[in-house]
Formats: structure tokens, C-alpha cells, sequence
């Protein structure tokens, strides 16, 4: 039976890990991500879980402990943050080639430099080709749900999933939450039992073995199939959370989508900021609407297109910069999505919250008069855009 209770994204994401009662976690502190092997640790002491801690130098060997407990057959997790899932960058497509389902929170954080600890999504999106699959949450009840989502769909799919959130604003941020029983959640994910493993005596098993040039090419494709096939699968394990809890999750939410003019797309919690603006626009009669992407990998590519659609403008939202000079990462794939589509809208790019710069409902507002400028005139002009910064209406060539 569900309860409630007040709790940081942080808290939320070591609760579910000890709700699905791993077998090892490997991790290496990092702010902001350092309270949730902080706080699994404390449950480990209280004997309320029986995992194996490792406790390691750097989250390069924490990403390498989790490799080799889940290559022998362990349900396997770890945290981290920013530059600590950088310094994993090489084992990221290690853990990934290897086939190994391995659940990651990554609470997200800029990238130095300048030297910044806030939040944006540098970090993640830095590691969008790597082979992760990635699901991202607006609240810290999203960030509990996604995490035990997590689980099944990387068992299933046998491929390493990152769980994201954003640093400190749902990391550190208290809300109420949705809990459910562990029996429930153990029900839910339930028990490892891997095919294939290193500690199975009956088969010789061969992890990580080098791939000639007459093999490595298939075995991207193996895992390029996976990575599309996991989009069934994703579905299929929120079909079965909303029986168990009542909510309901897809590749991504429309937020009064019914009969809008323009819309946004944005990722993570910045779209509460944007749903208050969409509110706050529709009591002035103005019709416009909001996409929350939660699944980036894969990336859903069809259904968006055709979400978006919808509407006769559009502005993408990043919180990364790519220096493409042809905009974000997420503009970049959403608006390729297009291409194909005969009556695609008008999409517009807007780079915003860099290193924890605030995005504010005016700030919403004025890219929402933006896109109905681009409603009136059928012209996007320059369509990579800054906005929140000293300078937001420079244009670049």
C-alpha cells in the first residue's frame, strides 16, 4: 500500500535502490550526487539491505566495479555526477558493448569550465552516444518511479540505463512523494537472473574480447538494434507501473497539447517552470502547449515528430551547449525528426540554464511571444537562439 512522505530527489533515488535491494554498488562521491551513496551506506550499516559496497578511488574504478559485479551475474548500480561521469567516459562504452544492464543515477551537472557545480546537461548529454539509455525526470517522484522503472527495462534489453535528474533543484530539493512498499517494488523489478554470467561454472563465458574488424561491426549493429528494440520495452514496463501505481509515463508528456498554437519542448525540471507559464498564457486566452521529453535514448524519434506536429512553431529547449554552430543537442535530433514530415512546423532553438542559470516563467513567456511572432509572419529568422543571458538577443550567422 502506497504511503507519503517529504523527500529530496537524492533520498528518493536511495530509497528505491534499497526498496530493490541490489546485490553491489560501486560509487565515488561527487557533488551533487554524493548523498545517495551516503545515504545506501547507511542502510547497508543498518542491515536493512545486504549489498556489497565497494568502496573505490575515483568513479573511473566505480564504473569498472560495477562492470565486473554485473559481467558475473550481480544486479548492479552506482551514482554519479559532472566530471565523475566524465572520468567514466571509457568504460561508459565498455559497459555498454559488453551488453551489461547496469542502472546509473546521474544527477546532472555543468561541465568545467569556468568551474561550476550547478546544474545543466552537459554532462549527460556529453555521453548521449555511448549506448546508455537515458530517461530524465521533472520531480523528485519522477525521479523515484524512473529509477525502479529503470531496472526491468535495462534487465530486460541487457543494456546500462542513466537515471537523471537535476543537481541540486531535484537532487537537494525536498517535495512530497509517492511511496510504495518494498514487497511491491520487489515484486516489481524482480529477481536477477542473468542468462549469461562470468561465475556460471556450467559455460564458458567470454567478456569483453577483442573485436577484429571481420566481428566489431556487427556488434554495434547488435547493439544499435537493442537500443531501438528497448523502445517497446520502455513501454511495456510503464504500462505495468501505471497498474501497480496509477501513473502513467511514455517517452514524453503533452501539456496542453489539445488545441495549441506553438509549443516548447524542454527536458527535466524546467518544465514546471514551463507549465506554470503555459497556465499563466492560457488564462489570457493564448493557446499554447508544452512537450516534456522524458526518454532521450533512445530517442523517440517518430512520435515526437509527429507530437510537435501539432502546432505551427516550435522552440526546442537545451541545457547543453554542443558548439555544433547549428545549435543543442536535443534541437539538433528533434528537428531532423522533421524532416520527412510534410507539414512539419516551424522549430527554433533556445540555449538557456547554463552552469544554474535560472529560467524564469517571464523568461517563458517572452519565448512564447517569440513563437507567435513566427505564428503571424511564417518566418523563424534565425532559429539558435541564447536566452536568460547578457546579450540573449544576439543572432548567430
Amino acid at each position: 500500500m502506497a504511503k507519503q512522505d517529504r523527500m529530496s530527489g537524492n533520498e528518493a533515488v536511495a530509497y528505491a535502490m534499497k526498496q530493490i535491494n541490489p546485490d553491489v554498488m560501486g560509487a565515488f562521491p561527487i557533488t551533487p550526487s554524493t548523498e545517495i551513496p551516503q545515504y545506501y551506506s547507511e542502510y547497508i550499516a543498518d542491515g536493512e539491505v545486504d549489498t556489497e559496497f565497494i568502496t573505490v578511488e575515483s568513479e573511473h574504478s566505480a564504473m569498472a566495479s560495477v562492470i565486473g559485479s554485473s559481467a558475473a551475474g550481480a544486479r548492479s548500480v552506482t551514482a554519479t555526477s559532472s566530471c565523475g561521469l566524465a572520468y567514466m567516459w571509457e568504460l561508459l562504452y565498455v559497459a555498454a558493448s559488453m551488453r551489461l544492464p547496469i542502472t546509473m543515477a546521474v544527477v546532472n551537472r555543468a561541465l568545467t569550465g569556468p568551474i561550476n557545480i550547478n546544474n545543466d546537461h552537459s554532462d549527460s548529454m556529453g555521453a548521449r552516444d555511448s549506448g546508455w539509455i537515458q530517461i530524465y525526470a521533472e520531480t523528485n517522484q519522477e525521479v523515484y518511479d524512473n529509477f525502479i522503472q529503470a531496472i526491468p527495462i535495462s534487465e530486460r534489453m541487457r543494456l546500462p540505463i542513466m537515471v537523471c535528474q537535476d543537481g541540486f533543484i531535484t537532487s537537494h530539493g525536498v517535495s512530497n512523494i509517492e511511496l510504495l512498499d518494498d514487497e511491491e517494488v520487489r515484486d516489481f523489478v524482480g529477481e536477477y537472473e542473468p542468462e549469461h554470467f562470468l561465475l556460471n561454472s556450467e559455460e564458458p563465458y567470454a567478456v569483453g574480447p577483442y573485436g577484429i574488424s571481420a566481428y566489431y561491426m556487427e556488434a554495434k549493429r547488435a547493439q544499435a538494434q537493442s537500443m531501438k528494440d528497448s523502445m517497446a520495452v520502455i513501454m511495456d514496463v510503464a504500462n505495468e507501473f501505471k497498474e501497480l501505481t496509477g501513473r502513467d509515463y511514455g517517452f514524453f508528456e503533452e501539456y496542453m497539447m489539445g488545441d495549441a498554437e506553438v509549443a516548447l519542448v524542454v527536458i527535466g525540471s524546467s518544465a514546471g517552470t514551463g507549465k506554470e507559464a503555459v497556465d499563466r498564457l492560457r488564462g489570457e486566452g493564448k493557446k499554447v502547449g508544452l512537450i516534456k521529453l522524458r526518454v532521450f535514448r533512445p530517442f523517440p524519434r517518430k512520435p515526437l515528430a509527429y507530437a510537435m506536429c501539432k502546432v505551427k512553431a516550435v522552440a526546442v529547449m537545451d541545457k547543453a551547449e554542443s558548439f555544433s554552430n547549428s545549435g543543442g543537442p536535443l534541437f539538433n535530433e528533434a528537428r531532423s525528426s522533421l524532416y520527412d514530415l510534410p507539414n512539419k512546423p516551424f522549430v527554433i532553438n533556445y540555449i538557456y540554464g547554463l552552469g544554474g542559470r535560472d529560467i524564469t516563467v517571464e523568461d517563458f513567456y517572452e519565448i512564447y511571444q517569440d513563437l507567435f511572432v513566427i505564428y503571424r509572419t511564417d518566418d523563424p529568422e534565425d532559429v539558435y537562439r541564447y536566452i536568460g543571458v547578457r546579450d540573449s538577443r544576439y543572432r548567430y550567422e
